[in-house]
């Protein structure tokens, strides 16, 4: 079915932007990340974002229509550039980020013909990035009113959140994917837990969030789901960076899920993928999808230490 006339499984809301390093600059933006590796495993997005009059925008419109995404819910400003990060890789494969603002993401304006994209859908992804900007934060939480399954992909950027903003998303959010930093970071507003197993339970009562899933970097990944927990280990790759390799594990695991794998076998294709994509320079990279089950061929049966880092 071409994808222009097929309804989107996954409607991805938020920033689109250029990862600037010291010698190239790449396509990314956690929304845009998500849409581009589900589009690569063959399940149908929607990305609702906003980009500049410039010739930044143009180029990650082409990129979007060579990688046969839908481009009509990405809105084009006139008055505001195209986003773009100082991106910058520090030791242990950490990325370091330097958001500009205000640029046109955070300007995303409401359309009456995004309820029709949401009522077909079965997930909507959003993060929290997208919401420090008040006019994409009126629109996300218009959205959220009607969306179907929420995932929140928290994605803390300080100084770009706050408390009370972050508990407002989460009082929406059916699935919560974050990495073991943020997990401590927000946990931690409520009390000391002992281990991560406990962080996510504590939020998972708090707020009623049915799934959350963690990164924990070189230890692989978990899922708490609806109280049961479920653990994947780490996959030793050789890193080329880290960019999208968090967003690439969450599209594998929400296509697992559409597909009506089962929370261990969602997770364990998650952790592949986004092991495979850490090999490459980039969040959007091409790559055979076949690749993803050979990566996992490898992984062990217990936990063991990996240069995998997840975000």
């Amino acid at each position: 079915m071409n994808l222009s006339t097929q309804s989107p499984a996954v409607v991805c809301f938020g920033e689109i932007l250029w990862d600037v390093l010291p010698h190239t600059s790449l396509p990314g933006g956690a929304p845009m990340n998500v849409a581009y590796h589900l589009k690569k495993l063959g399940v149908a997005p929607a990305l609702i974002s906003r980009i500049g009059a410039d010739e930044r925008g143009k180029g990650l419109l082409t990129l979007l229509e060579e990688s046969g995404i839908p481009i009509s819910l990405v809105q084009t400003d006139a008055v505001h550039e195209t986003g773009w990060v100082q991106a910058t890789q520090k030791a242990h494969n950490e990325m370091a980020y330097d958001i500009v603002q205000p640029v046109a993401w955070d300007f995303i304006q409401w359309q009456q013909d995004f309820s029709q994209v949401l009522a077909d859908a079965r997930y909507f992804v959003f993060g929290s990035l997208a919401a420090r900007n008040q006019v994409s934060r009126s629109t996300l939480f218009q959205l959220l009113e009607t969306a179907p399954q929420k995932v929140l992909d928290i994605n803390l950027r300080p100084p770009h959140f706050d408390k009370a903003r972050i508990e407002s998303l989460l009082a929406y959010t059916d699935v919560l994917k974050m990495n073991e930093g943020e997990l401590e970071l927000v946990s931690g507003w409520y009390g000391h837990q002992e281990s991560y197993e406990a962080m996510a339970r504590s939020l998972q009562d708090r707020f009623a969030i049915a799934t959350i899933v963690v990164t924990l970097g070189a230890n692989g990944a978990l899922v708490l789901q609806r109280g049961q927990l479920y653990r994947q280990p780490g996959i030793s790759v050789q890193v080329a960076d880290t960019i999208g390799s968090g967003d690439a594990f969450l599209a594998g695991f929400l296509a697992q899920q559409l597909s009506g794998a089962g929370i261990q076998e969602s997770l364990s294709f998650a952790c592949s993928l986004g092991a495979l994509i850490a090999t490459y320079t980039g969040a959007c990279p091409p790559y055979d999808p076949s690749a993803i089950k050979k990566m996992g061929d490898g992984a062990p049966d217990q936990s063991f230490t990996s240069t995998t880092v997840y975000h």
